[in-house]
């Protein structure tokens, strides 16, 4: 089967209605009035935020005490911030019937639609590396290319690093060995770091079905090096990155981290919202050609094996940090606002209603059960944030009778838990890692879809 017309409501031949309405719902949620706890103020600061973005690691979440003054005493943020936004919709087989994607910076204050063809692939784009520093310095502009050959596109784009959805990418990596024999979900693996990171943690023993189901319910940080490390020592880490560029999915790359022990996730691990959205769509699986490589191969879901994308889905299916695009969390909470009307995963609530993700320690101390009763769609989903990266991404479905729309959305941002809202309660909050503006996106995302199915 050839690939569904991906673009069939255009008016000018190369941006979708649904771009433009993205770009109009990315716009009016004013982000460029979030606080900034922690802008640099001299050349020293400016450089420890290289020396940052060169190991993430280092960034290490501050005490609640520590969070509560910042946000106390933040400063409006200096420039628009930077946003990656992409749309997948899908019909009932699964192939894509319309898809936007939209970017917010510096340079695209109000937003720029990009245009994508009928395979869900740009070149207009010159895709930079994210530069923690960089972005204060020289207003949002990477200097590093991502995907090469790209000086002479017309809109030049800083990606926000992705943080922990890069465990998304290292998932798809694992689950492909498996595809090829080389290793079982049910095998053990001994995690043996030859150098021990702040980030992985010490020496550890697990079956590589219970690192995954870490790293993507409750993102593990320590399951995810695991896996990383799992990866390097089966050399397949370059086969990896080149699968995704023989894919057509040139932004996803996973590059530079430590063979030694997993770690050193940094700037030049990379993600588009475009790319993401496509991986996710192999991730739920799809009948026939979901789209063309630029060299003219047929991608389909057998990418992955039907067991392996099964077992990715429902890891997916079962994640406990709803607090992006979703805020199911904090259900019947004044703040952060409502997003993704989301159906809480069982696994994570308690005999009282309420949430608690055991392996962070965290406890949202709201009952769930009254947003469960009012759920409208499943999220498949994973999110991510350092100080400056707050990301979201996953597949979205229509529950039974509310409104059958099926759709994938995938969002990069640099709005991590240093920037917050002027109207952030002074408690209660230390929880809250975003802007509630990125809630509020989903939920208007989510109701326009609704919209659209029916």
């Amino acid at each position: 089967m050839a690939p569904a017309q991906a673009h069939a409501e255009v008016d000018d031949g190369s941006v979708s209605t649904l771009a433009k309405f993205l770009r109009q719902a990315l716009d009016s949620q004013q982000f460029e009035q979030v606080l900034d706890t922690n802008p640099p103020t001299s050349t020293a600061e400016l450089n420890a935020l290289r020396q940052d973005g060169a190991d993430k690691e280092a960034k290490q979440l501050p005490p609640k005490a520590e969070l509560r003054a910042a946000a106390a005493a933040a400063e409006p943020i200096t420039q628009q911030p930077q946003i990656d936004l992409t749309v997948i919709e899908l019909n009932r087989l699964g192939r894509p019937v319309s898809s936007g994607t939209v970017l917010m910076s510096p340079q695209y204050p109000d937003g720029k639609a990009v245009p994508v063809d009928d395979n869900l692939h740009t070149t207009d784009v010159r895709w930079r590396q994210w530069d923690d520093a960089g972005w204060y310095a020289n207003r949002g502009q990477g200097s590093i290319d991502i995907v090469p050959g790209r000086e002479n596109a017309p809109i030049d784009f800083m990606s926000p690093y992705p943080a922990s959805v890069l465990k998304l990418m290292v998932a798809f990596g694992v689950l492909r060995l498996v595809d090829a024999g080389r290793i079982s979900l049910d095998d053990t693996y001994a995690y043996q770091p030859v150098t021990v990171s702040s980030l992985c943690g010490p020496a550890g023993s697990d079956t590589v079905r219970n690192y995954l189901d870490a790293s993507l319910t409750w993102s593990s940080n320590a399951g995810t090096c695991a896996m990383v490390k799992l990866l390097h020592d089966k050399g397949a880490v370059d086969g990896l990155n080149q699968t995704f560029h023989d894919l057509g999915l040139e932004t996803l790359q996973l590059k530079n981290t430590n063979p030694a022990n997993g770690a050193r996730w940094g700037n030049p691990v990379t993600m588009s919202s475009l790319d993401t959205a496509k991986l996710l769509m192999l991730v739920n699986g799809g009948v026939g050609t979901l789209w063309k490589t630029p060299g003219g191969t047929s991608v389909t879901a057998g990418v992955l094996s039907d067991a392996s994308r099964t077992f990715f889905r429902s890891r997916l299916a079962e994640q406990g940090m709803n607090v992006t695009l979703s805020t199911t969390n904090w259900c019947g909470a004044g703040y952060p606002a409502s997003g993704i009307p989301q159906l809480t995963p069982s696994r994570w609530i308690g005999a009282d209603g309420t949430v608690t993700i055991p392996g962070h320690g965290i406890s949202y101390g709201r009952d769930v059960r009254p947003c469960n009763q009012k759920a409208e769609v499943t999220y498949a989903h994973k999110n991510g944030w350092v100080n400056n990266s707050g990301a979201d991404a996953g597949i979205v479905k229509a529950l039974p009778g509310k409104g059958g729309r099926t759709y994938i959305v995938a969002m990069f941002s640099n709005l991590g838990y240093q920037y917050v809202d002027a109207d952030r309660p002074p408690a209660g909050t230390e929880n809250v890692w975003f802007t509630e503006r990125l809630a509020k996106l989903g939920k208007v995302i989510d109701e326009y879809e609704k919209r659209r199915s029916s």
